[in-house]
């Protein structure tokens, strides 16, 4: 993995993005490449990269519902 694009993944679950989310979209080309360009956008109106990630996970989140989160989570356990 291209440490940009580790970065972002690094960032994400630091915002509690399920890894199991994160990995479907990073070996998704499609879903990855829509990403990297939604975060150069971003960055390129000078957010820094903790915020990029605040939004970005807050967006991947409400997309996913509370209630596949939870089943995420209770599965890990």
């Amino acid at each position: 993995m291209q440490s940009t694009n580790l970065n972002i993944y690094q960032r994400l679950r630091d915002f509690n993005v399920p890894s199991a989310v994160l990995d479907e979209i990073f070996s998704n080309d499609e879903d990855l490449k829509t990403l990297t360009k939604s975060w150069q956008e971003l960055k390129a109106q000078d957010l820094k990269e903790d915020q990029i990630a605040e939004a970005v996970a807050e967006i991947i989140l409400k997309e996913l519902g509370e209630d596949l989160i939870q089943s995420l989570e209770n599965s890990s356990i």
